[in-house]
């Protein structure tokens, strides 16, 4: 049984259909009826704009799936990755200890992973917003105007980030920086919180099921964070690519999905 979380404004999802983002594009399947919605059976027009916030270098790869439907549906991709990252590599991974040295790492990696992806150079963006002495985004009024700036520059109609309901730090103040941005927006747009392996609970509103085939091409992508894949390895016992694999396999199974795999989202409208 999937536990459910109670929905705190601003964040009520309407329960009447959803008013026209952009022609061509339907999500009335997450505003009523049953849940989760399959993703194969949404309808987006293809010159939608799609924004990935990414707390960490990484992020986006975790939903790696779901971003290849929307490549394959035609829709431009967006990515601004927020953070360096550089307190995720261990020491013995880097060339150096500096937090900068890690920071370019780190996103040496992203880069060579949306590559992989098939993600424009000119589509990836990394803000690196401003960090406290833990290392952990800010919670402040300069990143929250960073993220809005960002936001209102690309116009996307669905914006994916991680839930906030969530045990690491960043996912949180993202979340929270995010609901900012979001309730003063001056346009319309959707948000899909996806599902980590930090995440408390949340609604599965949208999933992503995907077989084995799909999945070695995703453990491929999540692979190419080599500092990430060997830290989970010495501290976890397990590669990156199957700690986010198998969170992948447990939504499957709470879903009843005839896949192996599955991403999973809950949907949020801002109007």
């Amino acid at each position: 049984m999937i536990r459910q979380m109670p929905r705190a404004e601003p964040c009520a999802m309407t329960t009447k259909e959803i008013h026209d983002l952009g022609e061509g594009m339907y999500l009335r399947e997450l505003t009523s009826g049953p849940r989760p919605v399959l993703l194969s059976t949404c309808l987006v027009a293809p010159d939608l704009r799609l924004l990935v916030l990414a707390p960490h270098p990484d992020d986006f790869d975790e939903i790696g799936v779901t971003m290849r439907f929307f490549q394959s549906n035609g829709n431009p991709i967006f990515v601004a990755v927020l953070s360096s990252g550089a307190s995720g590599v261990e020491d013995s991974f880097s060339a150096s200890s500096s937090s900068d040295t890690k920071a370019q790492l780190r996103e040496q990696e992203q880069r060579e992973s949306c590559r992989f992806f098939g993600l424009p150079d000119s589509h990836l963006t990394f803000l690196r917003l401003t960090e406290d002495s833990e290392g952990h985004i800010a919670e402040d009024s300069g990143n929250c105007e960073e993220i809005r700036s960002f936001i209102h520059r690309i116009r996307p109609a669905i914006v994916f980030l991680p839930h906030g309901n969530d045990t690491n730090t960043d996912h949180q103040r993202v979340y929270a920086l995010f609901v900012r941005v979001a309730t003063e927006a001056l346009f319309p747009f959707v948000s899909l919180l996806n599902r980590d392996p930090k995440t408390i609970s949340m609604r599965h509103d949208l999933i992503a099921p995907f077989g084995s085939a799909e999945a070695e091409w995703k453990a491929s992508l999540l692979r190419l964070h080599k500092s990430q894949q060997q830290r989970n390895l010495n501290t976890r016992g397990v590669g990156f690519d199957e700690r986010i694999l198998e969170m992948n396999r447990q939504i499957a199974r709470e879903c009843d999905s005839d896949q192996e795999f599955a991403e999973a989202f809950e949907f949020v409208s801002w109007e």
